[in-house]
């Protein structure tokens, strides 16, 4: 009777190695520090959906307001109902705070304060797969890998940490782009160069390992 042994372990082993050609033809990001040199803004922080705000009218503190943005993206406030907040920066919300209040008082200051953010998806770091509690994480300026693995307890015992990928959305092109990362290098050896810096909306996947 023939045997389909060698057939099949032929087969099983040029898949596997498909599997590990088409993981490593992914581009490799530049290292980052683990302390920034020095730290520098991230571009200016847009209102999500559940963000705590802080609403200052100026010599008018019966106007004044915290509010939580709704689900639905919008806020009311003393004479403002439903005003849209999401999708702009604190400084557009003013604006427009002033405009609607301007019907009932002389030139209003208005400041808007973010007091706890959320985020929109955009400014967020998703990290999804094989970790201990999967999460979407507001994105803070100079963040990295390795701030994103301790938010989210890091890997679970059936991650394969050096198979993850980042998925970029790049605003020049129009199009994702993935990146290989080597989580388990740098979680479990302490590998400084596969720590690196993350841009808001980035996703990271870390797949299960197979054996």
């Amino acid at each position: 009777m023939r045997s389909y042994r060698a057939p099949l372990a032929f087969a099983t082993t040029m898949m596997l190695a498909a599997c590990a050609g088409a993981g490593g033809s992914r581009p490799e990001l530049p290292a980052a520090g683990y302390v920034a040199s020095r730290e520098t803004p991230s571009e200016e922080y847009v209102i999500g959906p559940l963000d705590q705000l802080s609403v200052f009218v100026w010599r008018n503190p019966e106007l004044s307001a915290k509010v939580q943005v709704r689900p639905d993206g919008r806020i009311t406030t003393p004479l403002v109902s439903d005003m849209p907040a999401v999708g702009k920066t604190p400084s557009q919300l003013s604006d427009d705070m002033k405009k609607a209040l301007s019907a009932y008082i002389n030139a209003p200051i208005v400041s808007v304060i973010v007091e706890n953010f959320s985020g929109t998806y955009s400014q967020q770091v998703r990290v999804v797969g094989a970790t201990e509690k999967p999460a979407s994480i507001p994105y803070r300026a100079n963040m990295t890998l390795l701030d994103a693995m301790i938010s989210v307890g890091g890997l679970n015992q059936y991650a394969a940490g050096n198979k993850a990928r980042l998925v970029r959305y790049d605003r020049g092109t129009g199009k994702q782009k993935e990146y290989q990362l080597q989580i388990a290098n740098l979680l479990k050896k302490g590998d400084s160069q596969a720590n690196v810096r993350l841009e808001p909306g980035d996703v990271i996947i870390i797949p299960e390992s197979m054996f």
